[in-house]
């Protein structure tokens, strides 16, 4: 014979522990999202000291205190390199003398673009003295330009100094052509405008 009661008894527990299961494992909407994001990998390096080539050739020195190298997860983000504190780069000419130093408070690199963010007090210098000098500025790496939609300054080794919005340049600051020049002015040996 069948005992009914036992039987019940065992469906009863089933059915009750069953529910706890199904209410225990509930989450938010939030919940679900916060676990599932994806988020940006980090590393993180320091006192940064690189040697950039190409083809072979070593075209320029990088450092840096400080470098995070951000790897994203989500589409169409591209991976980047950042410089938080500082950056200096040394730029060689094919027969490894420096020809160009430029030093920046901020950084960026974008590897699939092969370009450079720069902002803040970026300063560009020659060894022969020529100076550009603007807040923010890209820099081409394969096309070797320096380029800005923002207010830059060069001066020359003749002490010409011109000013615009909108400036690109060659690496070697040998070409530097402004869309809106806002001046030229000569300069005295002491520094002044004559």
């Amino acid at each position: 014979m069948i005992n009914l009661r036992g039987l019940l008894n065992k469906y009863t527990a089933a059915l009750v522990l069953g529910c706890c299961f199904v209410w225990g494992c509930e989450n938010s909407q939030a919940d679900i999202d916060r676990l599932t994001k994806k988020v940006a990998e980090r590393d993180e390096a320091y006192n940064i000291n690189t040697l950039m080539s190409t083809a072979g050739k070593m075209k320029a020195r990088l450092t840096a205190p400080v470098m995070y190298r951000v790897m994203n997860d989500q589409p169409g983000d591209t991976l980047f390199v950042e410089f938080p504190k500082k950056l200096h780069v040394d730029f060689y000419n094919d027969s490894t003398v420096i020809e160009t130093r430029l030093d920046a408070k901020y950084g960026k690199y974008y590897e699939a673009l092969n370009k450079v963010y720069l902002r803040d007090s970026v300063v560009i210098i020659t060894l022969k003295g020529d100076t550009l000098r603007c807040h923010d500025l890209w820099w081409d790496q394969a096309r070797g330009l320096f380029y800005t939609d923002t207010v830059a300054t060069y001066r020359g080794i003749d002490n010409n100094m011109n000013g615009g919005k909108g400036m690109e340049a060659t690496q070697d600051l040998r070409t530097v052509t402004f869309k809106q020049p806002l001046g030229n002015m000569q300069i005295k040996d002491n520094g002044f405008a004559e």
